[in-house]
């Protein structure tokens, strides 16, 4: 750079997105931040050390006469060695985003404020990373975890479908607009800004539209859950796509993208080469890298007549960071963790450019008889976000100092306790022989589902810091017709549950599921505060609803036996004797009578060792376990994903059969219920217990729940007197 300004000296320098040019500081009171939250920090670290001491080296080279900072953003984030949220001590001038808003020179973002969940701190839709980062695929996993059908976290997926009701709206208003439409101004654009690739792929298939693989080894094109984002069309991919996947940060850094991400975008990558083939016929697109292409997508989205002016969503992997300056943006979901304010309002910012700068005139009556006033303004322009904890007042937190641990506690099984060891099988499925007659169900109390606006919101209401106020609903689910649900959910079951050897669906049962499903929404589905049964046709509710009508077609059969167990290849039977492992957490020693393993380790700081104390008190109780690293798991299914079920304690009780054949209870110590406690517990009282029983090589077997510990000899004696009969 100096070598280019020759001899001249004393160099003004001006700064763009200055945030990023500063000096670390150290010292005691530096946040200590750990995971994400640190890597993110030392990046931005590392860049203003760079920036920093480069400015340094040309004022030694050249010398420097002034420098001018120029920032939207202008203070210290977390990692800094400063609070997060202080101001630059060298900012001289500042016109803050509100100022910037309120003065009608960006449109005014719309956040939400309340909604009819009421749960959490904040509405639902507000920040829904910490409510939904749990059960998406983390960074780096296999391609297992994004292969099939996109499945998303319900907050997720009612997200998005409250904020596409939204966004229908808008385009339709677009649609209609024959002045818009006579200039040439390109539709509304739907950001959606993701953490990882693994995310966004998920993501960008259910709204755009993903191949399904059949088992005679092709694949068809399944249409995007959003229709006016949908890929694929006539059962096909479109020519020219409406939605796109972006590695954003690749993309800007100038290097080549990862093999991963050109495998998944391949797609849409070979779309847009047979556009600009066409469009610029005179151009060789060959000597285009895939980067070039993409790059020059995203920097033409909005504007007429260029590569990405057709574009209506954009699925970002990371932040579309400084310099892009589409001003056709609307709306704006974030899927990804919101460390500093300065990534909420660049991602918000992402949507702040108006699209035109036209007044109106407008007339007001002055008070008092004074007369009235004529004057020009520029009309509001709103973008709706979801997802970004926004606000306009930072804040940061500070950490404690840091204390020794507890010393750790050898938990094993004792060789002089043999007479108290545990066996169990180990199962890894079930096995369901279909009737030769038609199917039926049995519904009990595990068979209802409860639709509430306390895991989805039906109402979403958006404020803007200034203007109008927004009401977001879930219309374009409802608008579905009902008997539409009922194919949904029954053809979930089938694709579920009732496959072949070879893979296929035994479509043959399909009529009898279609009959069950239809009078289990009748009888089993409950609707609460302003829900409907469309709700199933989100894909984490009706996995539920297939759930609970499979296990009643199991038990409608329990007499027969049908159902059975499918034990592990290896290591069929497990036992307490092999338990050996340390803990910092608490332990209650066990009594040598009746516990095979010398400690009971806690997780909650009294149920456990509660329980223990009772099932040692009760003369019933042969021997118990706790069932930490003893390997005993229940397979179960939620939201269509096979998973493991640990419950809390195992024990053998004297039934009135005596030592020699006792009943083996699986005991579950159950707090607040959520869907997936839900899910485990039906699974292990209605399709592990019978099918283990039903085998009949590995004993008797029943499962308890237990809501309150200090009652839980009362659950016990019920389970007993219930299987002695």
């Amino acid at each position: 750079m100096c070598r280019g300004l020759g001899h001249k000296r004393q160099i003004a320098v001006i700064n763009d997105e200055a945030h990023h040019c500063y000096r670390h500081r150290s010292g005691e009171g530096e946040e200590k931040l750990t995971g994400e939250d640190r890597k993110e920090a030392e990046k931005r670290a590392e860049a203003a050390r760079v920036w920093i001491t480069g400015l340094e080296a040309v004022q030694r080279k050249l010398g420097i006469k002034a420098v001018c900072d120029l920032s939207a953003t202008p203070f210290f984030l977390r990692g800094s060695g400063y609070p997060e949220g202080t101001l630059f001590p060298w900012v001289v001038s500042d016109f803050s985003l509100i100022d910037a808003i309120e003065s009608g020179i960006v449109k005014v973002p719309r956040v939400p404020v309340a909604d009819n969940a009421m749960t959490g701190d904040m509405p639902t839709y507000r920040n829904i990373w910490y409510r939904i980062r749990d059960d998406l695929p983390k960074k780096g996993r296999g391609t297992d975890a994004i292969s099939g059908e996109p499945k998303l976290p319900e907050v997720l997926e009612g997200a998005l479908h409250s904020l596409y009701a939204n966004y229908e709206k808008c385009f339709r208003r677009w649609k209609e607009n024959a002045e818009a439409q006579a200039a040439g101004l390109t539709p509304p654009v739907f950001i959606v800004v993701c953490n990882n690739t693994n995310v966004s792929k998920l993501v960008f298939d259910y709204i755009a539209g993903w191949e399904k693989p059949l088992p005679d080894g092709t694949t068809v094109a399944v249409p995007g859950r959003l229709p006016l984002f949908s890929n694929v069309g006539a059962g096909r991919f479109l020519d020219r796509p409406n939605t796109i996947l972006v590695d954003s940060e690749q993309l800007e850094s100038g290097e080549a993208m990862s093999d991963e991400f050109k495998r998944i975008a391949a797609a849409e990558i070979a779309e847009f080469k047979a556009e600009y083939r066409q469009r610029f016929p005179d151009r060789d697109v060959e000597k285009l890298t895939d980067e070039d292409l993409l790059r020059e997508v995203m920097n033409t989205i909005g504007k007429p007549g260029k590569l990405g002016e057709h574009i209506r969503c954009v699925v970002s992997v990371a932040m579309l960071t400084e310099g892009w300056d589409a001003n056709t943006v609307t709306h704006i979901l974030g899927v990804r963790a919101f460390g500093t304010q300065l990534l909420c309002e660049q991602v918000v910012g992402r949507g702040l450019r108006r699209m035109s700068y036209s007044t109106l005139q407008h007339t007001l009556d002055l008070p008092d008889g004074g007369g009235r006033v004529t004057f020009d303004a520029v009309p509001v322009e709103y973008a709706e976000v979801y997802g970004v904890p926004f606000s306009f007042i930072p804040c940061s937190g500070s950490t404690a100092d840091p204390k020794p641990g507890p010393t750790p506690t050898r938990v094993r099984a004792l060789e002089e306790r043999r007479s108290c060891e545990i066996t169990f099988p180990r199962i890894e499925g079930y096995r369901y022989e279909l009737p030769a007659e038609r199917l039926t169900a049995h519904f009990t109390a595990d068979s209802q589902l409860a639709l509430s606006a306390a895991d989805v919101p039906t109402k979403v209401e958006c404020d803007p810091i200034v203007g109008e106020r927004a009401i977001h609903t879930l219309d374009d689910l409802r608008r579905c017709r009902e008997q539409e649900v009922v194919f949904v959910v029954a053809r979930r079951v089938l694709e579920h549950y009732f496959r072949d050897d070879a893979g296929n669906p035994k479509v043959w049962v399909f009529p009898d599921l279609v009959t069950i499903t239809r009078r289990w929404m009748r009888e089993c589905l409950v609707l609460k505060d302003n829900t409907f049964p469309q709700l199933l046709l989100l894909i984490e509710k009706s996995h539920q609803a297939a759930d609970r009508i499979y296990q009643a077609i199991v038990t409608a059969d329990s007499g027969s036996k049908r159902l059975l167990p499918i034990p592990k290849p290896y290591d069929t039977v497990g036992s307490t004797r092999y338990v050996s492992f340390d803990t910092t957490r608490p332990t209650y020693k066990t009594d040598p009578a009746k516990c095979h393993v010398s400690d009971v380790v806690a997780d909650t700081n009294s149920w456990e060792q509660k329980l223990a104390q009772t099932l040692e008190e009760m003369p019933e109780v042969l021997a118990y376990v706790k069932n930490d690293h003893l390997g005993f798991l229940i397979p179960y299914t939620v939201a269509g994903d096979q998973r493991n079920y640990l419950p809390d304690f195992l024990a053998l009780v004297d039934d009135g059969h005596g030592r020699d054949d006792p009943l083996h209870l699986i005991l579950e110590i159950t707090g607040q219920r959520d869907a997936d406690k839900e899910a485990k517990v039906t699974a292990a009282r209605n399709l592990w217990v019978p099918a283990v029983n039903n085998a009949g090589t590995w004993g008797r077997w029943a499962f308890v729940e237990i809501t309150d510990p200090w009652d839980a000899m009362s659950s016990i004696r019920r389970t007993i007197r219930g299987s002695s009969r």
